[in-house]
């Protein structure tokens, strides 16, 4: 075909990353077709009544490829800060920087010789029988490690047990083991933080993290269109159905909706069920507060939460990443609460339960004045590697590929591994490459190289 007619569905990093391409390509026969009436998708933000700017979580965006930091640059200028990347860990009634591993000197002493302990271990030993993902924790880091934080803490964000999930996902998430730098971190009482892929990052002056996907947008705009749930897929005609009873034509479907529910639109009874495809929903709770940011939060940027203390996995000092995200005066908090059938969210008011944990946990006091709250949840936040999801995918992806449908995306193609923006954006991108030249799709068949090296 010389001009094939492209669809999209979704107007998310990923979406909107085909659509860049192809824009950028000057090539015209696609359409976006997107079922709220905003892009972004889960890297959206919005402004509250109060003028407290939101995120769907804490957003870092830091880039594994050159076409995106070309992107990046093109649509937003010089309208972003950059920041070092201060993430901490909150544990023992005490903050601990991350990685977690290299300063388990500011743990208790009992806690801390656990956790050498067991690091000596695994140095010592070959680690045996590794099957899933809390047998790698362990095998990685010590039980010790693995009891005060890995283990509850992943438990907390995953609302999944660890040891139902696989650890190929893990790539360039967690900071290897060096013995001999935590004994010396222990003798000299050093904090050692200088780790990680997004040790610098970038984030919009105005608008959250939402702002660089309108202004992406802002080049095709009539090419989207808003408001357009999709109802049925005819993968033999290749025809699109909207809940509006619209319908389009393609002769390629990019969709980034998620996997299960593509699978659902397309004909169940083509497919087995249930899907095994589990995923966690997400509650954001922002709180706004009277005053300057206080002392002991003024640099960091966010915090890991793997204790019961409070209820949310994570909380970033959000005004920290933009003076705009909050209103002269004030400064902001953002927390992330984690649900699933396996582990629920906690009953009752859920904004009153995540303050109670952010004075628990010294993030605000009760001398505080608290002048905003912000409820934000979605079904769909993490979806999860579970034990046989690869296979799955293995299977499923190019089985809708042979009938001219492409999952991808961060629910799309369902590899948390690769589910960043940068990640989803070029996948994307890539799917453009290989539909119209031939292109290799090297971010979702190859996380381990992506993920390695910027490229």
């Amino acid at each position: 075909m010389n001009n094939p007619r492209l669809l999209i569905i979704g107007a998310g990093p990923c979406g909107l990353g085909a659509a860049w391409r192809l824009h950028e390509l000057g090539y015209s026969n696609f359409h976006v077709y997107e079922q709220s009436n905003h892009v972004g998708g889960l890297a959206s933000s919005f402004i509250d009544p109060e003028g407290f700017t939101w995120d769907i979580g804490g957003h870092v965006l830091h880039s594994h490829y050159e076409y995106f930091d070309r992107m990046f640059e093109e649509v937003m200028h010089d309208d972003y800060f950059t920041h070092e990347r201060e993430s901490w860990i909150w544990i023992s009634n005490r903050f601990v920087p991350y990685p977690f591993q290299n300063n388990i000197h500011r743990l208790p002493q009992k806690a801390m010789r656990e956790c050498l302990d067991g690091l000596k271990k695994i140095a010592r030993e070959k680690p045996q029988n590794v099957k899933n993902f809390a047998d790698w924790i362990v095998a990685s880091f010590g039980p010790g490690i693995a009891k005060y934080f890995l283990c509850p803490y992943n438990t907390k964000v995953w609302a999944y047990p660890p040891n139902k999930m696989n650890f190929q996902w893990v790539g360039d998430r967690v900071a290897n083991v060096d013995i001999h730098r935590i004994e010396a971190n222990i003798r000299d009482s050093k904090d050692d933080i200088s780790w990680g892929p997004n040790a610098v990052f970038h984030f919009p002056k105005h608008g959250g993290t939402g702002e660089i996907w309108r202004r992406a947008a802002k080049k095709f705009p009539g090419n989207i269109s808003f408001q357009k749930k999709v109802k049925d897929i005819d993968i033999k005609k290749r025809i699109v159905q909207f809940s509006d009873n619209t319908k389009d034509q393609y002769d390629e479907l990019l969709s980034t909706m998620p996997l299960n529910s593509l699978l659902d639109a397309i004909n169940p009874s083509l497919y087995s069920q249930p899907f095994p495809l589990h995923f966690s929903s997400v509650a954001i709770v922002g709180i706004g507060v009277r005053g300057d940011v206080p002392e002991r939060l003024r640099t960091k940027c966010w915090i890991y939460f793997p204790e019961d203390k409070a209820p949310f996995f994570r909380a970033t000092v959000f005004s920290n990443y933009s003076t705009y995200n909050a209103p002269a005066g004030t400064w902001s908090l953002m927390t992330e609460l984690s649900g699933s059938p396996f582990r629920p969210f906690p009953k009752g008011d859920l904004v009153d339960m995540v303050l109670q944990g952010a004075r628990a946990t010294h993030l605000i006091t009760k001398q505080d004045t608290i002048v905003d709250t912000w409820l934000f949840q979605t079904r769909y936040g993490y979806p999860t590697p579970t034990l046989n999801r690869d296979r799955f995918l293995d299977t499923i992806l190019p089985h809708l590929a042979k009938n001219h449908v492409f999952a991808r995306g961060r629910f799309g193609a369902w590899k948390y591994e690769v589910s960043n923006q940068d990640h989803t954006f070029m996948q994307g991108v890539e799917w453009v490459n290989h539909v119209l030249e031939g292109g290799e799709e090297i971010t979702l068949t190859k996380p381990g190289v992506v993920n390695a090296k910027k490229s």
